[in-house]
């Protein structure tokens, strides 16, 4: 990050006024996020009150044009916050899920009125939104989905179950992906714009994850859900399209929260070896502690260097899938061997969660699954063999 870790390649990609916005950033979460943490943990959702404190500072949708509520920012706002995020140990609230995937997909693939309706609310806080691609029988395989949407008349009518839905449980406003037929005869995926309030629409608790728990995910079920044809999310059938569209920056996003988890590992872990004594010396003082070290920082600067670079791809329109598979594998895979390094180093007390290197760990894990898992990266990376 701007800071971050003596890291010898300095950073380019930020202006003076991305600056300034970090610092707002780094101050949001040190004042609202950090000292609340433990609780969301234990109750594994975040409070709704941290959305509207985020609205007020303009820390939501910051890349949705500013008629509709947004700042009308480039993605590199956007790297500053999930950087933050990062930093603050903080894998809820799911900020990311609700400002760059929900309300990009109602930005950009909208009508005026869905965008009118919902962008604004979801910028100051008021709506949150998540997004149902995955089922308890599939994942990384949108085709797979059995999740369906009848037309009949004026509305569609939806049946389906989705999984490990982030913000799940305390949605507003859910894109939903299900399987509709086509007028000729052929099925094909669409989105709609579900209301968690509306009628045959039920959450179960926040899932029990082993890491992530401010986060909260859970399971989304749909019976008999009649949902105004207005709510379909462009156009019918063309929703795997669609997602294929922004699934690039999706992934790229996982890898920048894995390059920063990667340096706020490094540093605090720098700091713990530098100050913890064995044999009558500083653990850095240990060759093994120093090349182990060495070539996690190498690594994580090389991690650095690439998605700087993928992130001015992004912001260019020029990110494709194979340089974000590349991003989101690579980086994912570095994030959990640096961590398990860092582990390694504290000991036992690597192994307590009152130590923010073991909730990093256990929080990381899921980075290699979500979001199209690294196996998947690997085939879309082969495709172009």
């Amino acid at each position: 990050m701007s800071d971050a870790l003596f890291l010898p390649v300095r950073r380019t990609l930020f202006s003076s006024e991305h600056v300034m916005f970090r610092t707002t950033v780094r101050k949001f979460m040190q004042e609202a996020v950090i000292p609340n943490l433990d609780k969301w943990n234990s109750q594994c959702h975040p409070d709704r009150e941290v959305w509207l404190e985020a609205g007020k500072l303009g820390l939501l949708c910051v890349t949705i044009p500013e008629q509709y509520g947004g700042a009308g920012a480039d993605r590199k706002y956007s790297t500053v916050l999930i950087e933050e995020q990062q930093r603050a140990n903080a894998a809820g609230p799911g900020f990311v899920m609700h400002s760059e995937i929900v309300a990009g997909y109602i930005e950009r693939f909208g009508t005026e009125e869905q965008k009118a309706a919902w962008l604004p609310r979801m910028a100051r806080g008021e709506v949150i939104g998540s997004l149902a691609m995955t089922e308890p029988r599939g994942g990384s395989d949108l085709r797979a989905i059995s999740t369906r949407a009848m037309a009949f008349g004026d509305h569609y009518i939806l049946n389906g179950a989705k999984t490990f839905i982030t913000n799940g449980y305390i949605t507003d406003l859910i894109i939903v992906a299900a399987k509709t037929e086509q007028d000729d005869g052929t099925t094909g995926l669409s989105l709609f714009l579900v209301e968690a309030d509306r009628a045959g629409v039920s959450k179960s608790m926040p899932l029990d994850k082993v890491g992530q728990k401010a986060q909260d995910a859970a399971e989304l079920f749909f019976d008999d859900v009649h949902v105004p044809k207005g709510n379909l999310l462009g156009r019918q059938g063309e929703g795997l399209h669609y997602l294929m569209q922004e699934l690039a920056w999706e992934r790229l996003m996982i890898a920048i929260r894995a390059v920063a988890g990667c340096e706020v590992a490094l540093e605090t872990t720098v700091d713990y070896v530098k100050s913890r004594n064995m044999f009558g010396k500083s653990l850095i003082d240990f060759q093994n502690t120093r090349f182990k070290l060495a070539e996690c920082k190498t690594k994580t600067q090389i991690a650095r260097v690439y998605i700087d670079k993928c992130i001015e791809l992004a912001c260019d329109g020029k990110l494709d899938a194979e340089a974000s598979a590349m991003a989101k594998w690579w980086c994912t895979e570095l994030q959990n061997r640096v961590l398990d390094e860092c582990v390694q180093f504290h000991g036992g007390y690597g192994y307590m969660l009152e130590y923010p290197v073991a909730r990093a760990w256990t929080d990381a894990r899921a980075q290699m699954i979500y979001g199209g898992t690294n196996e998947i990266m690997k085939e879309i990376i082969a495709r172009k063999l």
